[in-house]
């Protein structure tokens, strides 16, 4: 059995940055793509971030791309989301998954494990 716990959430304000972590329990973290998620209120739950297995391959949603970094540690079983220059649109709570691949899809359909959320506010 796979857990994922997100930290890093907090409130920042426009134009700051925040980092997100996911740390992984199990034995398929370096076997398995992750991704970052995200859920705003009223909102469907929508793709931000995927990672491939050595990190080299990442994907961004076109709404972060330029302003947040994925990133992972294989050595600590943890998944990074460097998020810069913040927009108020950037507010919802962030979900880590992990990918029942060694690839990754945009849909949450495609991963197995999920954290419980952190939440991110960005005030203006």
């Amino acid at each position: 059995q796979v857990q994922l716990v997100e930290s890093g959430g907090g409130l920042v304000q426009t134009g700051g940055s925040l980092r997100l972590s996911c740390a992984a329990s199990g034995r398929t973290f370096s076997s398995r793509a992750m991704g970052w998620f995200r859920q705003a209120p009223g909102k469907e739950r929508e793709f931000v971030a995927a990672i491939g297995l050595r990190g080299y391959n990442t994907d961004y949603v076109d709404s972060v791309k330029g302003r947040f970094t994925i990133s992972r540690d294989n050595a600590k079983n943890t998944v990074y989301l460097q998020m810069n220059s913040q927009k108020p649109e950037d507010a919802a709570v962030y979900y880590c998954a992990q990918s029942g691949w060694t690839t990754w899809r945009r849909s949450s359909d495609g991963y197995d494990y999920w954290g419980q959320g952190t939440q991110v506010t960005v005030s203006s």
